[in-house]
């Protein structure tokens, strides 16, 4: 089963091409044109000649005001940035904001998030993903950036470039015609550069006697994760191309060009 190709970026953590993703029949995804990633916040391109020969002109930033602010993006030149805050959270209150909190201090992690708490947290973060009126939002700017005729090639990324990167991710390409196995191997083949970005916090966090479960429910790239999103698609719209449509807004004109761009 193909997945997405690791990009050899030498300042980006996590960054992948989407193109080669099996869809429908003998389609696969157009490489060149959708890529993925955890922040840009060390990005140089002088010193990443692979970054650099990607040629983005769109970025699109899913995290929140505060993840904005404390560790902003480094733009490729050229490039138009686009911000859509799936968890809008000007506030620093919400749950992204709660968990990083907690992985700083092993007794907060253990009073919030303790026997289990953090896991039932993160598959409620999924759900929002689909249903709060800000990714929705989010999510439509992403796919319409994606379908946009001669719009270049578009990097879209949050933190960590696995939960709220990880459902736009399955969106794309299960609106491109990817089956859903295709989508959960896509999903969990982020966890090896995920679990390798955030090995010192998580060291120094059981160090410290943090609970590891914790931190794996926060860390990790779980299945449950993504079946919680894709119930609440179920659940509110029946399948993702209504999802599309009623929940995002788009209109069968941009599905259409988001085809075309993407599938090979």
């Amino acid at each position: 089963m193909q997945c997405s190709q690791i990009v050899g970026s030498s300042t980006v953590a996590n960054l992948r091409d989407l193109g080669g993703v099996a869809l429908s029949g003998s389609g696969r995804v157009r490489p060149g044109l959708a890529f993925r990633s955890g922040g840009l916040h060390r990005l140089d391109v002088r010193a990443d000649p692979a970054f650099a020969a990607l040629g983005i002109r769109t970025v699109v930033d899913l995290r929140t005001a505060r993840e904005r602010a404390v560790r902003p993006d480094r733009m490729p030149g050229g490039a138009h940035l686009l911000v859509a805050d799936v968890l809008a959270d000007p506030a620093g209150t919400g749950t992204v904001a709660r968990l990083a909190a907690a992985l700083a201090d092993p007794r907060l992690a253990e009073q919030e998030f303790g026997d289990g708490r953090a896991a039932t947290a993160m598959a409620a973060d999924y759900r929002a993903f689909v249903t709060a009126e800000s990714a929705r939002q989010s999510y439509r700017h992403l796919l319409t950036a994606l379908a946009h005729r001669d719009g270049g090639p578009v990097l879209f990324h949050c933190t960590a470039g696995k939960d709220r990167t990880g459902w736009g991710a399955a969106l794309v390409l299960l609106l491109l015609g990817a089956d859903e196995s295709t989508v959960t191997a896509e999903y969990l083949a982020v966890g090896e550069a995920v679990r390798a970005e955030f090995t010192t916090l998580v060291a120094a966090f059981t160090a410290a006697g943090g609970d590891p479960e914790i931190a794996d429910a926060v860390v990790g790239v779980r299945p449950a994760y993504l079946r919680a999103a894709l119930q609440a698609v179920a659940d509110g719209w029946g399948d993702v191309e209504s999802y599309a449509r009623a929940g995002l807004g788009l209109k069968d004109e941009t599905i259409g060009h988001l085809r075309e761009n993407l599938v090979a």
